[in-house]
């Protein structure tokens, strides 16, 4: 792990000895973070997100038990894999922990090398499925998000927008006469203008929850959580202005360029909007600035 981040785990235990045991036996390897007691663990669970947690069952306060289930039902912790480390050894026990979707159990006393063992293999199922998902959002040409990846976060977006009151902004863009590039420069050429676009707009976005994905052919999306809509046409604008000033080689050596029209909406969501409704008018924007003579920006009106 020395050239990579490494994975985070949670220890939860009131014992003393036994978190500076575990934290000692695994430092090396992991990030570790350490809670005393239930409620402190599912608070520090919700913000840090761990990789693994290991949880006494035996705590004052909420069993281990109780906090499994807490963290099972809050939709940020759901998918952490709690193993059981704990001095209850019965089969009844464990059966209980196991259906309660325990990643595994392991009883008091135990041996360091089984224990480590145990969350290696754990670690590498976790880096296993994050390499999937991350494949499977991703949009292989162009290397940012996709289209499914899209959904998601706009879903996600919408109602967190929802529930606290601020505003979401969507850019369409689509780069203008991409069929006569293609025709002119050919296929393998239009890629490259894709992968390039598609860089500059990443490039271009200064905010860490703003976030691009390629919604088909040669048209991307933007989503801006938080942005109204004149910081939206400003984002927008400054994308335009970078596609604009890229020059982009060609094999034979020569030079092309290419240009893009941006459509924005930007509402605050109520009650009575639904998510198909802001992608269509950022559409509707995006074919009001196709017919208002390309390379522009333009913002929904009714």
């Amino acid at each position: 792990m020395e050239n990579q981040e490494k994975n985070s785990i949670l220890i939860v235990d009131d014992e003393l000895l036994n978190l500076k045991t575990l934290r000692n036996m695994l430092h090396d390897d992991y990030t570790i973070y350490t809670a005393k007691e239930g409620a402190a663990a599912i608070e520090m669970a919700t913000v840090i997100i761990p990789d693994l947690i290991l949880m006494d069952i035996v705590m004052p306060g909420m069993n281990g038990y109780e906090v499994l289930a807490a963290l099972k039902g809050n939709g940020r912790t759901q998918r952490i894999p709690v193993i059981f480390i704990t001095g209850l050894d019965s089969k009844a026990d464990e059966e209980k922990g196991l259906s309660m979707e325990a990643a595994d159990y392991i009883s008091k006393p135990f041996s360091h090398a089984i224990v480590k063992l145990r969350i290696k293999n754990q670690i590498q199922m976790i880096n296993q499925i994050r390499t999937i998902e991350q494949l499977s959002n991703m949009d292989s040409l162009t290397q940012i998000h996709n289209r499914r990846s899209l959904d998601q976060q706009i879903l996600a977006e919408w109602g967190r927008a929802s529930r606290e009151q601020f505003p979401l902004s969507l850019l369409m863009l689509d780069v203008d006469n991409f069929k006569i590039y293609n025709d002119t420069y050919g296929h393998l050429q239009g890629d490259f203008v894709l992968r390039a676009v598609a860089e500059t707009i990443v490039n271009t976005l200064q905010r860490a929850g703003d976030f691009a994905a390629r919604y088909g052919g040669e048209e991307f999306c933007v989503l801006l959580p938080g942005a109204d809509i004149v910081g939206a046409m400003k984002v927008a604008e400054l994308i335009r202005e970078a596609v604009q000033a890229l020059v982009i080689r060609c094999a034979d050596g020569s030079s092309s360029r290419v240009t893009i029209s941006v459509g924005v909406h930007s509402l605050v969501p109520k009650i009575t909007d639904i998510i198909p409704d802001l992608i269509a008018k950022a559409d509707q924007a995006l074919y009001a600035a196709k017919t208002s003579g390309r390379n522009c920006v333009r913002k929904y009106t009714n």
